[in-house]
């Protein structure tokens, strides 16, 4: 399994910014993702990029946030603009060692993310 720890969540309010990092242990080529979850609500994927550094973002955060993952592969970013409070969620980091087409094998313990109005 693929060891990762996020960071970078906080209290912003709306229509501030936040940049969640997500550290990978050990480094490698891998489908990488952003989910989260909030109380009471399904976990969903908000965004992530493939082996061949394809990306995908959500359509209801589109233009808003960004995935991105530095060249060494060590670390998954995700930087989030105008967030809204509807984005207050716990955010989690997860991996697939392989292409984006089957289910996720490691995850984060997630970093919190609240936006107030």
């Amino acid at each position: 399994q693929v060891q990762l720890v996020e960071s970078g969540g906080g209290t912003v309010q709306s229509g501030g910014s936040l940049r969640l990092s997500c550290a990978a242990s050990p480094a490698g080529t891998y489908c990488m993702a952003w989910f989260r979850q909030a109380p009471g609500m399904e976990r969903e994927e908000v965004a992530r990029i493939d082996v061949d550094g394809t990306t995908y973002v959500a359509i209801h955060v589109k233009g808003r946030f960004t995935i991105s993952q530095d060249n060494a592969k060590k670390s998954l970013g995700l930087q989030m603009n105008s967030l809204k409070p509807e984005d207050t969620a716990m955010y989690y980091c997860a991996a697939l060692r392989d292409w984006c087409r089957g289910a996720y094998d490691s995850w984060g313990p997630g970093t919190q993310v609240t936006v107030s109005s």
